[in-house]
């Protein structure tokens, strides 16, 4: 299936590198005479092939969230919109630009999953723009930020070397959140059908803020119009109310739990007290832990002044994956985001800590174990000695068939919780998935 960039909803991704073979392309396609400062000087930006892009093609749109109207009173009447009119579609020329394929490129010969992760979180912060959006320059605009990333799924390898696309659009609108689906498209010559072309899919949470109170604000209504659209805002409204039942379900979790968690803290009980009889086929959860830490840079800031959670999720991705490496001893295989919560800002100059570990494994099937790796982001302020939880996410990894081949004796071992803390946890994590599954 070949891609038309020629479309006016396509916007086409190109590297943010001048080729070292190209000395005659001007900075950002701008010649040398234009006026107007480019795209990469902008501020509040962050800067990958796909947000310039982006930027490049609303940024009239963009300018206006960069300079609001002073004292602007908020948008007076809410609009009906449809979600073509929110869809929007980027397309990788990655078999043609050799620095853009250099950009993307991960040692195996695929597209980095976690500058995938950051180029979705960009793409859906675009489309929730669109879709709220009165077109009137005289009102406020919104403060829309990411809450959650409700599932982000890989169906099939995505190659570095052929063209790929991401399409999304507004599926779902409640008061004031909304629910944006992306999906990534990367077809061969030998598979021209669209829906075997699906290479991941993902849906993105994300609320409306007023912008001078802070408060929620609502947003325009969606009106679907084809059946798959009527399918999709049936599906985002089933898991909408799954969402409130899973907070309902965390708040019951004490009854009638109590002999799953004695379960689980057995075996743990025995690496505590008896370490010499323990099993070698288990490893305590705090044995599986990694860390990094970083400060908050304003190259990483989005156009509200706060911290890209697109580049919060690469950030994760790369630790979740070394968790899992170390964990197996193989190269692990991204399978799914299985959650993302955004539950408090992170601001340029913060201290964030990432913490991971490998949360639980599951051994039914031999031949595609799964681990799910759990990082948790703590916003630390030393000079005030606190530490504050901005983000959990959640991650399922196998081990790549190629290189478990490589390994005689191949086996991934049973994680076990020493405290009760970490137990709860591990079945509030697997209640969660559980629940998510039945629903699908």
């Amino acid at each position: 299936m070949e891609f038309n960039c020629s479309s006016p909803t396509t916007i086409p991704v190109v590297s943010t590198f001048a080729s070292p073979f190209d000395t005659s392309a001007a900075v950002n396609g701008s010649d040398s005479t234009s006026t107007r400062k480019p795209i990469s000087l902008w501020p509040g930006m962050y800067h990958s092939p796909v947000t310039n892009a982006l930027w490049e093609a609303k940024s009239q749109i963009f300018e206006r969230l960069l300079d609001p109207p002073k004292d602007a009173p908020p948008q007076s009447e809410l609009l009906t919109k449809t979600p073509s009119q929110s869809r929007t579609s980027i397309l990788y020329n990655l078999s043609s630009d050799y620095i853009l394929r250099e950009q993307y490129r991960d040692p195996w010969n695929e597209v980095r999953i976690g500058k995938l992760l950051e180029d979705l979180d960009a793409l859906a912060g675009t489309i929730s723009v669109k879709h709220c959006s009165d077109d009137d320059s005289t009102t406020r605009p919104l403060l829309l930020v990411t809450a959650s990333v409700d599932k982000i799924v890989l169906k099939k390898p995505i190659s570095v070397d052929i063209d790929l696309k991401i399409v999304g659009s507004v599926i779902w609108v409640g008061r004031s959140s909304i629910e944006i689906q992306l999906e990534v498209i990367q077809s061969t010559k030998e598979n021209t059908d669209v829906s075997d072309s699906v290479a991941l899919t993902a849906n993105f949470i994300f609320v409306a803020r007023d912008s001078k109170t802070g408060k929620a604000a609502p947003v325009n209504r969606l009106s679907p119009e084809t059946e798959r659209e009527k399918f999709l805002f049936e599906e985002a409204e089933a898991r909408s109310k799954l969402r409130k039942r899973k907070r309902v379900d965390r708040r019951e979790f004490e009854h009638g739990e109590i002999n799953r968690l004695e379960a689980l803290l057995a075996e743990g009980r025995i690496f505590c007290d008896m370490p010499a009889l323990a099993g070698r086929d288990s490893i305590l959860l705090k044995d599986t832990h990694l860390e990094n830490a970083l400060i908050c840079q304003p190259q990483q800031r989005n156009i509200h002044g706060r911290i890209f959670g697109g580049f919060l999720m690469h950030r994760a991705f790369e630790l979740a994956f070394s968790t899992a490496y170390a964990f197996a001893g193989l190269v692990p295989c991204f399978l799914e985001v299985d959650h993302v919560d955004f539950l408090r800002p992170v601001d340029v100059g913060d201290f964030l800590r990432l913490k991971s570990c490998v949360l639980y494994t599951e051994l039914e099937n031999p031949d595609q174990p799964l681990i799910n790796v759990e990082v948790v982001a703590h916003v630390t302020r030393p000079e005030i000695r606190t530490s504050e939880v901005s983000n959990t996410f959640y991650f399922t990894f196998s081990v790549r068939p190629e290189a478990k081949a490589t390994k005689n004796g191949f086996k991934i071992r049973n994680v076990v919780p020493a405290t009760e803390e970490e137990a709860r946890r591990i079945l509030e994590r697997m209640d969660a998935e559980m629940l998510t599954r039945k629903s699908q």
